[in-house]
């Protein structure tokens, strides 16, 4: 099969529709043209990038390499999961929460599919190893971003309630186990609605490059099932990481709640 390759005439096209999209946003004052428009710019320049990086990573296979452009993703997405809180701590926890919930998750689960489910050879392969946790780290920062987000709406805003509960003798657990529920579903609902819309709504992203790319729609498939099942396995356990790390900087050793020492509100 014949791969269609694309020319910049041809990604120019497409990028006129962000720019009418821009133009609309500004006519009608919705303010979305602005980081609509840097996203844009910055998705390209950055895909660009990492394009001439992983080509030459891939004809390297170099662990070192592979290594340090893994942490140069972890960091990333440790920097985004908690630039998207509303209350956001203080010093090196502002982005450590994030990124160690991630590291816990998704680095467990790579390795276990690189050695054990894949067989990769080496274990290390860039070719399988980057782009998986590509998708690993960008599914489960958005699960853990919105978990942790609700999670530290629903403690502030419910404080009194929570300290009430305290005085009444409960421990800290019992205190916010609603808040934990609540916080741990909204996390885990892109990745469910994800699931559940796969082939009949529609062909997720690493099946549909597979496809275009020539390969098996039966191969497509099977790889397409194994990312799906490792993302909801990553965003969980990362979720539930994210949440007990929380919850303990939220409490000292006596249940004594403590966000106000905490966190810049």
């Amino acid at each position: 099969m014949n791969i269609i390759h694309l020319s910049p005439y041809d990604l120019s096209i497409a990028f006129s529709l962000i720019l009418l999209l821009a133009i609309i946003s500004f006519k009608n004052k919705l303010e979305v043209h602005r980081p609509l428009l840097i996203a844009s710019i910055r998705a390209t320049i950055q895909l660009s990038l990492v394009g001439l990086v992983l080509t030459f990573v891939f004809t390297t296979n170099n662990l070192y390499f592979v290594g340090g452009i893994w942490l140069i993703m972890l960091s990333a997405a440790g920097y985004e999961v908690m630039s998207r809180q509303k209350f956001k701590e203080k010093g090196i926890r502002r982005y450590s929460t994030g990124a160690f919930s991630m590291f816990i998750s998704s680095f467990s689960v790579l390795i276990l599919t690189l050695t054990v489910i894949l067989k990769a050879d080496p274990w290390y392969s860039p070719r399988y190893a980057i782009p998986i946790l590509g998708m690993l780290l960008g599914n489960t920062m958005n699960g853990i971003a919105l978990a942790m987000n609700t999670f530290s709406n629903l403690i502030k805003n419910n404080r009194a309630i929570i300290e009430q509960r305290l005085s009444l003798g409960e421990t800290a657990d019992e205190s916010i186990k609603d808040y934990l529920t609540e916080s741990s579903k909204t996390g885990m609902i892109p990745i469910i609605n994800s699931m559940a819309a796969s082939g009949l709504v529609s062909l997720p992203g690493m099946m549909t490059g597979q496809i275009l790319a020539g390969n098996d729609a039966s191969d497509a498939v099977k790889y397409q099932i194994l990312i799906l099942f490792l993302i909801s396995a990553c965003t969980g356990f990362g979720i539930l990481v994210g949440l007990k790390l929380m919850k303990k900087r939220i409490f000292d050793s006596r249940d004594r709640y403590r966000m106000k020492d905490n966190f810049e509100i």
